[in-house]
C-alpha cells in the first residue's frame, strides 16, 4: 500500500523527531563536555534521572522514526516514478559520510548506525509487513534483554518500517483508540520497571578502599544491573512517550502549545549536527570541558532549546528546508532543490 499523499507531510512525526531531540542532548553532553560521574546530592540526583527516565529511551524514538521515513521515502519515490532504491541508497551514503564527519567530533554519533541499518534493511521492504513486525519484536526484545544498544537500532526500523506498512501514522484518528490502550499499558509497565530498576540504584557516595569483597561485588552489581535494567525496559518507555504524545496531538490546544516542536523536528539533522556543535563551541570557548558539573550540563542544554527552537522556528518561515535537510536532499537528487520558502508553502 502507498502513502495516500505523496507530498504531504505527515505533521506527528515532525514533532515526535522535535521531542526526540530534547532528550537526545541531554545524554549526549557528559562525554562531550567530559564530565566527571557526580558527587554532590544535586548531580547524583540528576544523573540518576538520566538513567530512570532519558538514557536510551529517546534513542529508541529517532531509531523508529527512522524506519518510518525509510518507508514514506521509497515508497513515495516509487509512486513518482523515481529509481527509489537507487535514491535511497545515495541517501544513506550521504547520511553516512556525514556521520564520519560527526563521528570525529562526537565518537557516540547515532548517523553512521542508522546509515548502516539502512542498507541492512533495504530488503525487508518488500517483506510482508507481519514479518517484519515479527523479526523485529524479536530482534528488539533480544538485544534489549542483553544491552545490545548498538544493535537495536535495526529491530527498531524494521518495526518504524512496519508502522509505515500498516499507516498508523497516516490514519492516527482511526487508530485512536488502540494507541491510547496501548499507551496506558506502556505506561503500567514502565512505572513497575522504574520501580524495580530503583532497588539496584547504586549507594551515592562510598568509599571503595574500606569495602570488603562482598561489598565492592554488590556496589557494581548495582552499577551495572542499574543501567541494564534501564536499558531493558526503555522500549516500553518510549512507546509511552510517543504515545503520550500522539494523543496529546488530538487537541488543537497541544498542537498550538507544542508547536515549537514541530519547526524543530522538521530541522532534526541541523539541529542534531548542531546540538554538537553548539556544546563543543561553549566547551572550549567557556573553558568548560572537564571543569562542569552534571547539573550545570541541564541549563547549557536548556539554552541551547530555546536558541534552536527559536531558529527553527525563523529559518522555516523563510526556507523550506533545513540548512543540512537541504544538503542531504541536494546529495540525494543530484540537483539543488529550491530553498527559499514560496507563498504555497507553510508549516
Amino acid at each position: 500500500m502507498q502513502p495516500t499523499n505523496i507530498n504531504k507531510r505527515i505533521d506527528t512525526l515532525d514533532y515526535l523527531r522535535g521531542f526526540a531531540l530534547l532528550g537526545i542532548i541531554l545524554v549526549n553532553i557528559p562525554a562531550l563536555m567530559w564530565i566527571e560521574p557526580p558527587k554532590l546530592a544535586n548531580d547524583i540526583a540528576y544523573s540518576r534521572f538520566l538513567t530512570l527516565f532519558v538514557e536510551g529511551k529517546f534513542f529508541i524514538i529517532f531509531s523508529f522514526l527512522f524506519g518510518i521515513g525509510f518507508y514514506l521515502f521509497i515508497s513515495r519515490a516509487k509512486v513518482r516514478g523515481e529509481k527509489a532504491y537507487a535514491l535511497f541508497s545515495r541517501r544513506l551514503l550521504i547520511l553516512l559520510l556525514m556521520g564520519l564527519v560527526h563521528f570525529y567530533f562526537q565518537p557516540g554519533e547515532a548517523l553512521t548506525v542508522y546509515a548502516f541499518f539502512g542498507f541492512v534493511a533495504l530488503p525487508f521492504y518488500k517483506m510482508r509487513k507481519e514479518i517484519n513486525v515479527i523479526i523485529g519484536f524479536i530482534l528488539l526484545a533480544i538485544t534489549a534483554y542483553f544491552g545490545l544498544k548498538i544493535l537495536m537500532p535495526f529491530p527498531l526500523i524494521l518495526l518504524g518500517l512496519a508502522a509505515g506498512q500498516y499507516r498508523l501514522f497516516e490514519n492516527i484518528s482511526m487508530h485512536q483508540r488502540k494507541i491510547m490502550l496501548v499507551t496506558i499499558i506502556m505506561g503500567c509497565i514502565s512505572i513497575a520497571s522504574w520501580f524495580y530498576q530503583w532497588l539496584y540504584v547504586p549507594d551515592a557516595i562510598v568509599n571503595i578502599d574500606n569495602m570488603t569483597k562482598d561489598q565492592l561485588e554488590a556496589h557494581s552489581t548495582n552499577i551495572e544491573q542499574f543501567a541494564l535494567i534501564g536499558l531493558q525496559f526503555s522500549p516500553f518507555a518510549s512507546t509511552f512517550y510517543m504515545g503520550t504524545i500522539i494523543l496529546l496531538l488530538q487537541s488543537t490546544l497541544f498542537q498550538r502549545l507544542l508547536a515549537p516542536l514541530k519547526a524543530y523536528g522538521r530541522m532534526a539533522l541541523t539541529n542534531y549536527l548542531g546540538q554538537t556543535a553548539l556544546i563543543l563551541v561553549i566547551g572550549h570557548a567557556f573553558q568548560l570541558i572537564g571543569h562542569l558539573r552534571y547539573i550545570e550540563s541541564l541549563w547549557i542544554c536548556l539554552g541551547i532549546y530555546v536558541c534552536q527552537l527559536l531558529f527553527s522556528k525563523l529559518w522555516l518561515h523563510f526556507f523550506r528546508f533545513g540548512p543540512m535537510e537541504w544538503l542531504w536532499r541536494m546529495g540525494t537528487y543530484w540537483t539543488v532543490p529550491p530553498l527559499r520558502q514560496s507563498n504555497k508553502d507553510s508549516l
